[in-house]
């Protein structure tokens, strides 16, 4: 079995040495380094190339917003973030995924929560802590009271099913329940999602979320 390769990045030392005892003891994750700091993640991601880096947000000389922007922004770039954190606030949820991560959880998730996240987003994955979803969506809902009219234009290139399934992925489905939603296999769920990010030029279904919100595909209500 080909492990899981993991890079946490936190400024609290007790923090690393926790997350790392937590998932090394997991038989399909492994932690291969640590970093104090964003920069020093950039340098430790480069140098180790991990599949998943677990990101603080708040920490010295360079935040995990800054550090995730810059270690997704590059074409080609596949190491996936998770950004960890004890402040539920929605601007750092926001923002963290408009920077490219992958996924949001806060600190006091269960060592099972935190490995099943992990799993999640190095699969490809969008995964977001539940009592923090419903606040997201509210978030997108208010900074997209007007939808952004150049990429609203883009959905036009998607068919009909694509615009479907881009919905029930900024719903939060996996492409098993959008299968089971949509009446379809899984794997043509798949190839959908793949046409859907080559068309639009996303890196990841993550990011296909923030897209439908900022287009105004989706306009959640009752939040």
């Amino acid at each position: 079995m080909t492990s899981i390769r993991v890079l946490i990045a936190d400024d609290q030392m007790m923090v690393r040495q926790g997350f790392t005892v937590l998932l090394n003891a997991e038989p399909d994750i492994e932690v291969v380094g640590q970093a104090v700091d964003g920069l020093d993640a950039l340098n430790t991601v480069a140098e180790l190339a991990p599949d998943v880096v677990l990101m603080d947000v708040r920490m010295p000389r360079l935040g995990g917003i800054e550090a995730t922007r810059r270690l997704t922004e590059p074409a080609g770039a596949t190491v996936k973030v998770l950004v960890l954190t004890t402040f539920d606030l929605d601007e750092y949820v926001y923002e963290a995924l408009r920077a490219g991560a992958s996924g949001f959880l806060l600190k006091d998730a269960s060592a099972e929560e935190l490995a099943h996240a992990v799993r999640v987003v190095a699969a490809g994955e969008a995964l977001l802590a539940p009592n923090l979803t419903k606040r997201l969506i509210a978030e997108f809902s208010r900074v997209t009271s007007s939808p952004r009219a150049p990429l609203k234009d883009r959905i036009g290139d998607l068919t009909e099913r694509e615009t479907e399934v881009l919905s029930l992925i900024a719903q939060g489905l996996t492409n098993g329940e959008i299968a089971e939603r949509l009446v379809l296999a899984e794997q043509t769920v798949k190839s959908h999602v793949g046409r859907i990010l080559g068309k639009l030029g996303l890196r990841d279904r993550t990011q296909a979320a923030v897209f439908a919100y900022e287009t105004g595909l989706i306009r959640p209500t009752g939040y």
